[in-house]
């Protein structure tokens, strides 16, 4: 018993430093990128100014509710469900860039976990954020080289088609097994449940396939969508006093 106890331990305390450890790459690398991309387009606007971080937490608070309304989808198993808790975090990261994107989805799945706790042992909390910034990261990056309609457009499909890509690995490498062990159960019953609601569902690979990767296809296409409706209304309200000399000189010229 003791022996089972002290493994339960370190298994979740190895699945919270690799947590903290992906969190902590995914922070330097939007933050890499967006310093790169500033210098080369001579924004000398610092990354994170008082009137960013105040909505970036708003938008934060805005998607940690909107990740308390998940919505079941009729291919895949319980545990996976549909939010549009990326809808924040991709307005943000248009229009202030990847690390206001990437902050927007840590601070929503803290607050998220605040107001409501965990029922996956942290692996879901984790999922939801991994694969929220293989769409968002990517996505702001292509938007941040140039900021127009046409590219907006291309930088969504691009990371849609990412986060859809990289989020079945993910779930298939670690993800599922790590849910497995944390929650004691077998991936053959984890498979099972998906089997029950596809035939064709017979194994992880099957699973990822066929469940995981239409949903994050429709997540992203609908979270793109919206974004694309509403993001050129908000844009001017969320970038007052914050647009850059260059942009501001684009402005003009139209």
């Amino acid at each position: 018993m003791n022996n089972g106890l002290w493994s339960s331990v370190v298994d979740n305390a190895t699945f919270v430093l690799v947590s903290v450890g992906i969190a902590a790459a995914l922070f330097l690398i939007a933050y890499l990128t967006e310093k790169f991309l500033k210098k080369k387009n001579g924004d000398e606007e610092r990354i994170l100014t008082t009137r960013k971080i105040a909505v970036i937490g708003v938008f934060s608070a805005i998607a940690a509710v909107l990740m308390l309304f998940e919505f079941p989808v009729p291919f895949a198993p319980s545990f996976y469900e549909l939010d549009f808790s990326e809808i924040p975090a991709l307005v943000g990261a248009f229009a202030f860039g990847p690390v206001a994107g990437v902050m927007i989805e840590f601070c929503k799945i803290l607050l998220k976990l605040f107001m409501k706790g965990t029922s996956t042992a942290f692996v879901g909390d984790l999922a939801n954020f991994v694969i929220g910034c293989s769409f968002i990261l990517p996505a702001s990056i292509i938007y941040m080289i140039r900021k127009t309609r046409n590219n907006a457009i291309a930088a969504s499909v691009t990371g849609t088609l990412i986060m859809s890509v990289f989020g079945t690995m993910f779930n298939a490498v670690y993800l599922l097994p790590a849910f497995s062990k944390l929650y004691g159960m077998s991936l053959d019953t984890i498979v099972g449940m998906g089997t029950a609601i596809n035939s064709s569902i017979t194994s992880v690979t099957s699973l990822v396939i066929f469940a995981v990767a239409p949903l994050n296809l429709l997540k992203g296409g609908s979270v793109s969508l919206v974004t694309m409706l509403t993001y050129k209304k908000l844009s001017p309200i969320l970038k007052q006093g914050t647009i850059s000399k260059k942009e501001r000189a684009v402005q003009t010229a139209k």
